[in-house]
């Protein structure tokens, strides 16, 4: 697959969510995980122990990932905003990380304003265990990587 992918949380509510997140980053190929504002510590959610082959990064704030992150990649919100494009029909960027909110507050504006894009996952008026909904977004990557062969994707 062309390009790269990262997926992280912007403060966690668990850390369980981040080590099953990992473990799903691990089989849908992310190039590395990350959380804003709170550390990731091993834990047993993780238990094929991909902290050692997909990287994990902490950043303390929003600008932080915003400064950090590699150049021409953009940063994709995945929340229930308004105007947030549906997933199904999102067309995923090459170089992206998604950020995803945690369940109990999810991104607040002024961080979500830091986004690139926004996209929803399409039927859920709740929010989503943070896990779950990374994972839906990995395999809704996947899906469009593999069901388009020989279709030039969207650039950032």
């Amino acid at each position: 697959m062309r390009g790269y992918f990262g997926i992280g949380v912007f403060h966690a509510k668990k850390e369980v969510n981040i080590g099953t997140l990992m473990r799903s980053a691990y089989c849908f190929g992310a190039s590395f995980v990350f959380t804003v504002g709170r550390r990731y510590r091993p834990q047993a959610g993780d238990t094929v122990g991909c902290i050692r082959s997909v990287p994990c990064y902490h950043y303390d704030n929003m600008d932080s990932l915003v400064n950090h992150v590699p150049i021409g990649c953009r940063i994709v919100g995945v929340e229930l905003a308004e105007g947030a494009r549906e997933l199904g029909r999102y067309a995923h960027l090459d170089r992206c990380v998604y950020l995803l909110g945690a369940e109990d507050h999810g991104i607040p504006a002024k961080e979500l304003a830091l986004c690139h894009e926004i996209i929803v996952i399409p039927g859920t008026s709740q929010c989503l265990n943070v896990a779950a909904a990374g994972s839906i977004v990995m395999f809704d990557r996947q899906r469009h990587f593999s069901t388009r062969p020989g279709v030039r994707k969207r650039a950032a």
